[in-house]
């Protein structure tokens, strides 16, 4: 298990080009799978879970080639069905949340598929139930055998377009049900879809595949069933939620950073959630500029009301920045309640800042209250572990901030979602040590 050694109190100054969005690349390489010609991606990130996706669909009988440093060519034209039986697909694709995307893809082109429960983030409860409700609904046949080893088995025989209303706007489950959709017999119409960019991005490549999908950005999609699909070539958007992550780092470091080429538009109302902090930022053609800042102060509500951020769904508040709005917040000026709708457990790392010396009060799994310390009292330097992706992160935005040193265990969870976060950071000023 590696750790970070951090150094805090360093400012930092310089640019910062963000990786390729994780959460579209899970989805866009799972749908190589629906074609047998060559399928040629850019812009896909070098983190720990997109890696073991591309392992997982080389072991699948995937040919994958490595074109420069971040473009892959994949071609599905010989996919080892058999290779689902053995053991080690059962692990690596059990230790990937991200591989239940898989089943989508297998049921449009091949009529079955098989899936053991997935990993992830420890963040609370994330149900299945949109996938399979979903696929049932298109006329899959769904069970689940638990003195199997766990197994999802769907068979697709018959896939039908149908009318459906997704129980609820989950991105992976809206991703999964369209790439099961797009070679059904018919048309299928799929309302309460997510319409994260990452599924805009997800229809569009699909599009130009042959897939005829209209409604995207919207929560209704249709989608007319086609007999295959061809190759194509798609570049993957920035990472929205790092690009939110290096806003925050900023304020809380005190620090001048230039975030490049971060396709603004696509961005929704996340760079308003960090202005509603106080932070200062200007949007310089593709970039964003964050001066250095002494202080920012939360707003109010216009009733003099506690300003209050919670997740939803898009074009609503991404969950993943709520951890970095959290942990940014505890430097400001001001109050700021945190209501985290859609996980129970994602501010469970909380008492590690509180140990640093924050002043936050968990009202309950879903509620925290922050009293900023407005730079009256720095935080210190403590040895504490990252539960899971995004407050890996706000924990190592914390201790960058701290007086003192720190160490961050279990960072393979930042590992996962950040490609050599600790070398880029470390280039413009940083003080990180991988141990």
């Amino acid at each position: 298990m590696a750790s970070f050694k951090i150094t805090g109190g360093r400012k930092l100054k310089g640019e910062l080009v963000p990786q390729g969005a994780k959460n579209e690349a899970l989805q866009i390489l799972c749908a190589v799978l629906l074609t047998k010609e060559p399928v040629t991606i850019h812009n896909i990130p070098n983190i720990r879970d997109v890696n073991q996706l591309i392992d997982l669909l080389g072991d699948m009988g995937v040919w994958v080639t490595k074109i420069g440093t971040s473009s892959y060519r994949f071609v599905a034209s010989d996919v080892n069905l058999d290779y689902l039986e053995t053991d080690t697909y059962k692990r690596k694709a059990a230790a990937l949340r991200g591989s239940v995307m898989l089943l989508g893809p297998m049921l449009a082109r091949f009529k079955k598929g098989r899936i053991p429960r997935p990993g992830g983030d420890k963040i609370g409860r994330r149900r299945l139930d949109t996938h399979f409700l979903g696929f049932e609904k298109l006329g899959a046949q769904f069970n689940y055998d638990a003195n199997d080893g766990g197994y999802y088995q769907v068979d697709a025989s018959n896939l039908r377009g149908t009318y459906m209303l997704l129980d609820e706007a989950s991105v992976t489950g809206t991703a999964n049900v369209l790439m099961a959709a797009v070679m059904a017999e018919g048309t299928t119409t799929i309302y309460n879809a997510a319409c994260e960019p990452y599924l805009q991005q997800l229809s569009k490549m699909l599009n130009a595949m042959g897939a005829k999908i209209t409604g995207v950005g919207s929560n209704l999609l249709t989608i007319e069933g086609v007999s295959e699909l061809h190759g194509t070539e798609h570049t993957m958007l920035p990472d929205m939620i790092e690009i939110g992550s290096f806003i925050g780092m900023a304020a809380m470091t005190q620090s001048e950073i230039t975030i490049k080429n971060c396709q603004i538009p696509q961005l929704g109302i996340i760079p308003d959630q960090f202005r509603r902090l106080g932070i200062q930022m200007e949007f310089r053609g593709d970039d964003i500029f964050i001066p250095a800042q002494e202080r920012y102060q939360i707003e109010s509500f216009l009733d003099g009301g506690m300003m209050t951020v919670a997740d939803a769904p898009w074009p609503g508040f991404t969950p993943d920045l709520l951890s970095i709005v959290l942990v940014t917040a505890v430097q400001a000026q001001g109050t700021l309640l945190i209501h985290q709708k859609m996980f129970e457990s994602r501010l469970f790392f909380v008492d590690k800042l509180i140990d640093m010396g924050a002043q936050i009060i968990l009202c309950d799994p879903h509620r925290a209250t922050v009293v900023g310390l407005n730079r009256q009292l720095p935080l210190k330097g403590i040895r504490m572990s990252s539960p899971d992706i995004r407050a890996g992160v706000a924990l190592l935005i914390a201790a960058m901030s701290a007086q003192g040193t720190s160490i961050i265990d279990n960072i393979e969870q930042i590992d996962r979602g950040y490609q050599h976060i600790d070398t880029r950071l470390n280039a413009i000023g940083a003080e990180i040590i991988r141990l």
